[in-house]
């Protein structure tokens, strides 16, 4: 079929011509640019955070009254808690992984570096921290019990060892074993030696980004063998024995509370319950993304629709003409099909550089990564299909119209 006549035809329709083209080109930018997002939260919120989520929930302690000891609370809280049935391990803790609240830390590896480009997020855990976040120690020892204190209200002081993630140890000493390496977190400081491995710890904060595109920042976590009171409210992290969290999590409410009356117990929380709350603006965010995609598709589908009967109707004597001059009804589909595909494709074109334009300005204005080709790829063909599909139904109608129309008068 000859492309001339249809730009010939098209030329004469200028303004939806450039109207359908502008919307193919917007969809096929917005389209493709949402996919990436959504696909980016996706793999955000899948993320694993390296400890054993499933079975395991957190449970805090608030004291109250002038004789209320939170240290003598917080031994006698642990040992109780892992007396009882059903409890794999337990330990007193700060915070945990996706939380969204934590303590952070900069590391030097010597005292004359003044500025330090790694940032990591510190768990303080007992003896019992490792078994109870449900982590995999791949190489070194654990904390013992001796090497476990107290950490005072504004003490700047820190323990003389530390548990790594492997992520962050390659990140401080690439291709070199991190056990016995030492750094600072103040280099007035006596060093802290690195006694162990974790495989995987990830920072409470999902958000977390790193400098100059450090895709591995959020996994720089390590293990500090200190428990830390915060006034006279504690929290523990208990790690139940398989499919016995709801069980165990309400034990263990009821065993506190009685254990001690100079206290509330509050806010037990699985972690599966502590995930969805800290991605569930993510959530939304996809829901909106996936709604606003579905819009413009739809849009654009009915545009294509629209235009495509206008010019059918339109065209009505033309097209019976054609058929009493031996156009087959094929003919007839094959040209309104063909007319699509050259301004979809034109529109595409125009929507490509308008694609990777809003990708540019995501990655200058919020950091946004660059959009791989395969989405531009795979919109294209996707606007593409659409419009053969929006035009068919059209198309149909005009391959039905009958010689004898030619002969009609308006």
């Amino acid at each position: 079929m000859e492309i001339r006549p249809i730009f010939s035809a098209l030329m004469r329709s200028k303004v939806a011509l450039v109207l359908i083209g502008l919307q193919i080109a917007l969809t096929l930018a917005i389209v493709c640019n949402a996919l990436f997002i959504i696909n980016q939260r996706i793999d955000k919120m899948g993320r694993p955070s390296g400890m054993n989520e499933a079975d395991t929930f957190m449970v805090s302690s608030l004291g109250f009254g002038a004789n209320y000891d939170v240290k003598t609370a917080m031994d006698e809280d642990a040992a109780l808690i892992r007396s009882l049935p059903g409890v794999a391990a337990a330990a007193p803790i700060l915070t945990a992984p996706m939380t969204g609240s934590g303590w952070s830390q900069g590391i030097n590896l010597n005292t004359t570096q003044k500025n330090s480009d790694v940032g990591v997020a510190l768990y303080f855990v007992d003896e019992h921290g490792i078994d109870t976040y449900g982590v995999k120690l791949v190489a070194g020892r654990n904390f013992t019990a001796s090497e476990i204190e107290y950490r005072e209200p504004r003490s700047n002081g820190w323990p003389p060892v530390t548990l790594l993630t492997r992520t962050l140890a390659e990140r401080l000493w690439p291709g070199e074993n991190p056990l016995g390496k030492q750094f600072y977190f103040d280099q007035e400081k006596p060093p802290i030696t690195v006694i162990g491995i974790i495989e995987r710890m990830v920072m409470p904060w999902p958000n977390i980004t790193g400098r100059g595109g450090d895709t591995n920042t959020f996994e720089y976590s390590m293990l500090v063998p200190q428990k830390l009171p915060y006034g006279t409210l504690s929290r523990y992290l208990v790690r139940a024995e398989p499919g016995r969290v709801s069980e165990v999590m309400k034990t263990v409410e009821a065993k506190l509370a009685e254990s001690n009356k100079s206290r509330i117990v509050r806010d037990a929380r699985p972690m599966t319950k502590v995930r969805a709350e800290i991605y569930q603006n993510d959530r939304a965010m996809l829901i909106v993304l996936v709604a606003v995609i579905l819009a413009l598709l739809t849009i654009t589908a009915l545009g294509i629709v629209g235009m495509a009967s206008f010019w059918v109707t339109q065209r009505t004597k033309q097209i019976g003409t054609r058929r009493a001059l031996g156009a087959t009804r094929g003919n007839i589909l094959r040209y309104f099909m063909t007319e699509n595909l050259v301004i979809t494709t034109i529109g595409l074109v125009v929507g490509a550089v308008l694609t990777y334009g809003v990708n540019l300005w995501l990655v200058q204005a919020y950091a946004a990564q660059r959009l791989p080709v395969i989405y531009l790829v795979c919109g294209m063909l996707a606007l593409w299909l659409i419009g053969q599909l929006a035009v068919f139904g059209p198309a149909t109608r005009a391959a039905r119209v009958p010689p004898a129309v030619a002969t009609r008068s308006v």
